[in-house]
């Protein structure tokens, strides 16, 4: 039994918010696993001590919306953008999202793993403890299942728990101008491939006009359900076609950016215990000013995580801290909740119920803070105050 002794600690367990700070406190760890958690006067188990000198311990970062494998960037599209080009003009010069596909496309498994390391470090090095990575940027069976292996070396490769996603239903490639065939041909065929293969955690999709329909997207969340896959949806990003709701009544794990959702979508979601996956770095790169309905998920229950949303078009992000200060400071969340975004609620929305907590029984992931409250990792922009991070009980 190894002891975590004189630490502050947010335990975050309480749907009902707030830290749950113990202020001088100890974490016994066994097995990978914690065995129990409490104030420093409290603690009756033996075993070798390491003393944390009052630092702030919370539960290991998640962060629960990635496309973090990629090819190449859109560098010169944001430039093209910032000196006045329009959207068709940037499609016409090579950029947009099929700029990505074609990089994609190009990069072996070994370029997409040794590309988006770097990002996964710069993550990991902010006490992220379990990542998200979804496909989406082939679009053609083969290149989508090369990036979910890609995803799962990295989990390999880096001490970090890796969750993948099947995102196939993300955007209509050029090739195929029929519907229907690419939804039979990639979007399911695929599915089939890559479950058998082992390689999906749950599915994902793209539910808005410039995307799949509501119905499109029922029949890959039935699909899904049909080999036993949790489901999620990119839904009401810029309008509200009932995305939401549809993803609901499939027992959705989460809903993401959401910005346009409306009260019969918050009323699904609660009713399903649908997690509001809220990105912030998207509605700050693309200048949005339609606000996701805090105060009506908080209202209804439904439980809000934040997430980096990391990906070459729309979120080129890699800081969960900085997703921290900009779910305060663009949607308005307190501190206490965004801490929650990125621990208890990201958890949930992953499906995962042994983590995001300090509580007996969860897996021993935690990060240890130079920080005086919890309050500081949401206040800062540009500050990493990480002093260790462990993953399964081990430092890394």
């Amino acid at each position: 039994m190894q002891i975590l002794s004189h630490a502050k600690i947010a335990r975050m367990t309480a749907k009902s918010g707030g830290y749950e700070l113990i202020e001088d406190g100890a974490i016994a760890l066994d097995g990978g696993r914690i065995a129990w958690v409490g104030a420093m006067r409290d603690l009756t188990i033996d075993g070798p001590r390491t003393d944390l000198g009052g630092r702030l311990v919370t539960p290991g970062l998640i962060d629960c919306h990635t496309h973090i494998v990629f090819g190449g960037d859109r560098a010169r599209e944001f430039e093209m953008r910032l000196e006045g080009a329009s959207y068709e003009e940037i499609a016409r010069a090579g950029g947009g999202i099929l700029s990505t596909v074609r990089a994609t496309r190009a990069a072996s498994e070994d370029e997409m793993v040794a590309t988006a390391l770097p990002r996964v470090d710069t993550l990991l090095a902010e006490g992220v403890t379990t990542l998200e990575i979804k496909s989406g940027y082939g679009l053609d069976l083969d290149t989508e299942l090369r990036m979910l292996r890609a995803a799962r070396r990295i989990g390999r490769e880096r001490k970090v728990n890796v969750v993948t996603t099947w995102l196939a239903a993300h955007a209509l490639p050029p090739e195929y101008p029929d519907r229907a065939a690419y939804l039979r041909d990639v979007v399911i065929a695929g599915m089939d491939r890559a479950h058998a293969e082992g390689l999906i955690d749950a599915v994902d999709g793209f539910c808005e006009g410039i995307a799949f329909s509501v119905d499109e997207m029922a029949a890959v969340f039935d699909h899904a359900r049909g080999l036993g896959l949790p489901v999620k949806l990119h839904a009401e990003q810029l309008s509200d076609l009932g995305g939401a709701a549809m993803a609901a009544r499939h027992g959705a794990l989460s809903c993401d950016h959401i910005e346009y959702l409306g009260a019969d979508g918050v009323a699904a979601m609660a009713a399903a215990g649908t997690v509001a996956v809220l990105l912030p770095g998207a509605f700050y790169t693309l200048r949005e000013t339609q606000h996701p309905p805090v105060a009506a998920l908080r209202a209804a229950g439904v439980p809000i995580a934040l997430a980096t949303d990391c990906n070459p078009g729309t979120s080129p992000m890699t800081s969960l801290l900085l997703t921290l200060n900009m779910g305060a400071t663009l949607f308005r969340l307190t501190p206490s909740e965004c801490l929650a975004g990125v621990t208890r609620n990201a958890a949930t929305a992953l499906g995962l119920a042994d983590r995001g907590v300090i509580a007996p029984g969860a897996r021993a992931d935690l990060a240890v803070w130079d920080v005086a409250h919890p309050a500081e990792l949401t206040y800062r922009i540009g500050f990493n105050p990480l002093h260790a991070r462990i993953l399964g009980g081990e430092f890394v």
